[in-house]
């Protein structure tokens, strides 16, 4: 049962990701990010992106880096801390 719950899963995880392609990794480290991908997630010349990765381990779905635009990340850790300013209501 416990293989049968990890595909179904695995199935869910994988549902709405989407693979833009492949790129390689340049002398310099740089990538190319797939014009599909920047046209879909908005992004720009100039923006500023933010990399990422799970904790390491041996679980499949944590190996990789992920890329976020920083602005994002700032509107979400803003809401945040304003969540935190409010006091608590009773």
């Amino acid at each position: 049962m416990k293989c049968a719950r990890s595909v179904l899963i695995m199935n869910k995880v994988w549902e709405d990701i989407r693979i833009y392609g492949t790129v390689k990794v340049g002398e310099r480290g740089q990538i190319v990010i797939p014009s599909k991908a920047r046209k879909d997630l908005n992004i720009k010349p100039g923006d500023l992106l933010l990399v990422i990765s799970g904790p390491p381990g041996p679980d499949p779905l944590r190996l990789g880096i992920g890329l976020v635009k920083a602005d994002s990340v700032k509107k979400v850790m803003e809401r945040i801390m304003k969540g935190l300013e409010e006091p608590e209501e009773t």
